[in-house]
């Protein structure tokens, strides 16, 4: 029998070294006996297993990272086992990689259970940890302090909540296990402590008593939804516990009293409220020209993205043009330029439309969403897809634009395009290229966006389909050079 030291009761990083070292040397589960160092060992203990110096191959062992994620959280649990189990689980998805999804297996049950339990905890302990101001701190930084007992030892797992959470003040909280303190820099790990290490309650967990009592609803109290979310076992550390025994006893009696209370008058305020939101809900006159449509789109909220973009980026292009062309959205140039396809991806098209034999300048070019949609990474505004709803709250614009331009022939660039041109989802490798006729309106025609070819990473696979989108812009102008011009309504 092989003994394995590991050098805390949560040490994955050393269980995974390990069992990556006795598995290269074939080491069965049965073979191996867990220990944590500093434990009493058995009787006739054998001493700790010492790894071959050499590290075991890279190519092996090969695991999906379901288990690996799962491991790191089961091993906070208490089982005394899982070292084992785990060990066993891992040996298993060597000679069967799909094990994982046998269910019915007795060790992939309890796998699930437990990573079930600890991210229960660790919901838990974000819910119900109480701090109590200890003192005004150093640099006027707040000191709080917690005193928590956790089922499992998860207060690794849930610290860097806190962390985020609380970066401004410094903190620490105390389980049986293990504690926990930020400082402002730095979270550091400690060996546990008592609920007596905590300072008595402070002035806050009346406010806190207060606050509670106040949101109580005895009208819609259900005391075993109640207790299922907030357990028992973590009444004795909760400030608000202590009322909520007599709140469930007079829950009925108070009931009955906010039954009979006599109707209040509505609040002045709300009625001025309503008066304003049914005045903005008032549909604006519909813009009759597209100088008069931009002028329009400038002030439109419809959606929320008005809110972070810098403008709207109306089309542009001759009134009369036979050929529309439409993008997703504008792009971060686009957003601060407030014209259509100016950056990198409306560059590429600009090359790709003369090499079709089209003139740019003859076509209307607008897009489905007339924001910018972004998220802030660093300094840099990265693209994100609008949405459905976001594409057809947008369309009352782009039915306007079509309306006033009266294009023989619509091209959709992307899948975002196409829904916004023909009010439902397609998909673009199935129409990609194809004229698709519309009763009594422009022909449509879906291809790629420019912005998908700049993201490809294999040169030849990129310069293959560029050559197949030059193939359907090629086909759009052949399709205007055998069409007649139609006539407006």
């Amino acid at each position: 029998m092989i003994t394995v030291e590991l050098q805390s009761p949560t040490d994955f990083d050393g269980w995974r070294r390990l069992s990556r070292h006795l598995l290269a040397e074939g080491v069965k589960p049965d073979e191996v006996e867990w220990h944590i160092e500093g434990d009493a060992g058995t009787l006739f203990a054998t001493p700790a297993y010492q790894p071959h110096p050499a590290p075991p191959s890279s190519s092996g062992p090969r695991v999906p990272k379901l288990f690996i994620d799962r491991a790191r959280r089961v091993v906070c649990h208490t089982d005394t086992s899982r070292f084992i189990r785990l060990y066993r689980i891992l040996w298993r998805l060597q000679q069967d990689g799909a094990y994982l999804s046998r269910i019915t297996e007795t060790d992939v049950k309890w796998l699930e259970d437990c990573d079930k339990a600890i991210r229960r905890d660790v919901h838990k302990t974000h819910a119900f940890v109480r701090f109590r101001q200890v003192n005004a701190g150093a640099a006027g930084r707040q000191e709080f302090a917690a005193w928590f007992e956790p089922t499992h030892r998860t207060l690794e797992l849930s610290a860097p909540f806190f962390q985020r959470r609380f970066p401004n003040m410094d903190w620490i909280i105390v389980t049986p296990s293990m504690s926990a303190a930020w400082d402002g820099t730095m979270l550091r790990y400690a060996e546990g402590g008592s609920k007596s290490d905590v300072t008595p309650a402070d002035a806050v967990e009346d406010q806190w008593r207060t606050y509670f009592k106040s949101i109580f609803n005895p009208a819609r109290l259900k005391v075993t939804a109640m207790t299922s979310e907030m357990p028992r076992k973590y009444w004795k550390n909760l400030p608000e516990a202590d009322l909520i025994p007599n709140l469930i006893a007079t829950a009925s009696e108070r009931a009955k009293s906010m039954q009979l209370q006599p109707e209040r008058a509505p609040n002045p305020l709300a009625e001025v409220l309503t008066r304003r939101r049914i005045g903005k809900a008032t549909p604006a006159p519909t813009p009759q020209t597209l100088p008069e449509t931009r002028k329009a789109l400038s002030a439109c909220t419809r959606c929320p993205l008005y809110k972070d973009a810098s403008q709207s980026v109306p089309g542009e292009g001759p009134t009369n043009a036979r050929l529309m062309i439409v993008g997703e959205q504008p792009g971060d140039q686009e957003d601060i330029s407030g014209r259509p396809f100016v950056g990198p991806a409306g560059q590429l098209l600009d090359r790709v439309l003369v090499d079709a034999g089209l003139n740019r300048n003859e076509a209307y070019v607008t897009n489905a969403v007339k924001h910018f949609k972004f998220q802030p990474r660093g300094k840099r505004r990265m693209h994100q897809r609008p949405n459905a709803g976001e594409i057809d709250t947008c369309r009352w614009w782009l039915d306007l634009e079509r309306r006033h331009v009266q294009p023989d022939l619509i091209i959709a660039l992307g899948a975002s395009a196409a829904r916004g041109v023909l009010g439902h989802s397609i998909k673009v490798s199935d129409m990609r290229g194809k004229i698709l006729p519309q009763p009594g309106a422009a022909s449509v025609l879906v291809t790629v966006h420019p912005a998908y070819l700049l993201r490809l990473p294999d040169p030849d696979r990129a310069r293959t389909e560029r050559q197949r989108f030059a193939q359907d812009l090629s086909a759009a102008r052949a399709f205007l050079e055998g069409t007649a011009h139609r006539t407006n309504a």
